[in-house]
C-alpha cells in the first residue's frame, strides 16, 4: 500500500518531472552538438580542377577546406602530365567540409608497351598487329628472300629490337620485308664459328637470310644459347658455289668446341730411316724435323 501511495504522491511527479527534463535536455544538446558537427545545412559547391596538376589545385583545395586522394593514373596525349583527368565528385556537386575529393590524373611518364614478335606474319598481319599494341608501322625495307610480304625483321630508331622490349607507345617501328629471290648470285659465306647473332647480321649484308637454327644437346639453358656458336651450315661454303640473293642458310649450333675440327694437323717427330720409309708420299701436312 506503502508503494501506491508513493506513485500518487507529489514526491514522485517531481521526481518525474525532472527525470523528462534531463532526459529532454540530452537529446536537444545531441543534436545540437551533431548539427555543430555535421555542419548541417552548410554545403559547398566542388570546383572544377579538370586539367589542374596537383601543385595548382593543391591550393584550392586548402581554400575550400576539402582533402584530397590520387587514386588511379591513365595517358592521354591531349593532357598535361600529372594533370586531372577525371574526379569524384563531379564538379558543381554540394559537399560539406572536409569532404575528400578523389582524383584520377593523366600519367607523369609515356605510356609504355612491349614489341610484339612480328617475324613470320605477313605484312598485312604485322600491321595489325602493330596498330593494337598502339604502334605505327614505319618504313618498309624490301630485302631478298625466299618468301614474299613475309616478315624478316623489325627495327627502331635503325637497330634491330628484341621482341618484349618495353617503348613508348606511339612509337614507330620499321619492318624488314621479303621481295622473294633475286636472280642475282653471291659465294656462299662460311658461318662456321660465329654466334647466331654475327652470322644474321653477316648474312644480312650479303642479302642472305638465316634458315633454320639447331642447337645440339650441349645447349641446355637460355644462357647456353647466347654462347652457342656454328659448327655446321647447309649448304656448305665450297669453292664455286653460290646462291641467289635471298636465299637462307641453316646453321647448327653448339657449345662444345671440340665440333670445329682444325683443317690441318701439324706435329713435330723426330726423323728417322723407319719412319722416312713409312711415310707415303703424298703426305704433305706433317712437319718432320731432322
Amino acid at each position: 500500500m506503502s508503494f501506491l501511495k508513493f506513485l500518487i504522491s507529489k514526491v514522485f511527479y517531481k521526481h518525474l518531472a525532472i527525470a523528462f527534463g534531463a532526459l529532454a535536455l540530452i537529446l536537444t544538446g545531441t543534436f545540437v552538438g551533431l548539427n555543430i558537427y555535421t555542419h548541417h545545412g552548410e554545403a559547398y559547391v566542388v570546383p572544377d580542377f579538370s586539367g589542374l596538376t596537383e601543385a595548382q589545385f593543391k591550393e584550392l583545395i586548402l581554400q575550400k577546406e576539402f582533402r584530397y586522394n590520387i587514386i588511379d593514373s591513365v595517358h592521354f596525349d591531349d593532357f598535361l602530365p600529372g594533370a586531372v583527368v577525371e574526379q569524384i565528385p563531379q564538379p558543381g556537386a554540394k559537399v560539406k567540409r572536409n569532404r575528400t575529393i578523389h582524383f584520377t590524373i593523366n600519367a607523369l611518364m609515356p605510356e609504355q608497351v612491349q614489341v610484339p614478335n612480328l617475324v613470320d606474319y605477313s605484312l598485312r598481319n604485322a600491321k595489325v598487329i602493330l596498330e593494337s599494341y598502339g604502334l605505327i608501322t614505319g618504313e618498309l625495307i624490301y630485302v631478298p628472300s625466299e618468301y614474299t610480304n613475309l616478315v624478316l625483321g623489325q627495327h627502331y630508331e635503325g637497330k634491330a629490337i628484341t621482341p618484349g622490349t618495353s617503348i613508348e607507345k606511339g612509337s614507330v617501328i620499321d619492318l624488314l620485308i621479303g621481295q622473294g629471290l633475286s636472280q642475282k648470285k653471291t659465294n656462299i659465306p662460311d658461318l662456321t664459328g660465329l654466334s647466331i647473332d654475327e652470322a644474321k647480321y653477316f648474312c644480312q649484308s650479303a642479302s642472305l637470310n638465316i634458315g633454320a637454327s639447331m642447337y645440339d644437346e650441349s645447349v641446355q639453358t637460355t644462357e647456353d644459347s647466347l654462347f652457342a656458336f656454328i659448327w655446321k651450315q647447309h649448304p656448305m661454303p665450297k669453292e664455286g658455289s653460290r646462291l641467289r640473293l635471298g636465299s637462307s642458310i641453316d646453321v647448327w649450333l653448339s657449345i662444345d668446341s671440340s665440333r670445329i675440327m682444325p683443317d690441318t694437323l701439324s706435329i713435330d717427330i723426330p726423323m728417322t730411316d723407319s719412319i722416312q720409309a713409312a711415310i707415303p708420299a703424298e703426305t704433305n701436312n706433317i712437319a718432320i724435323t731432322e
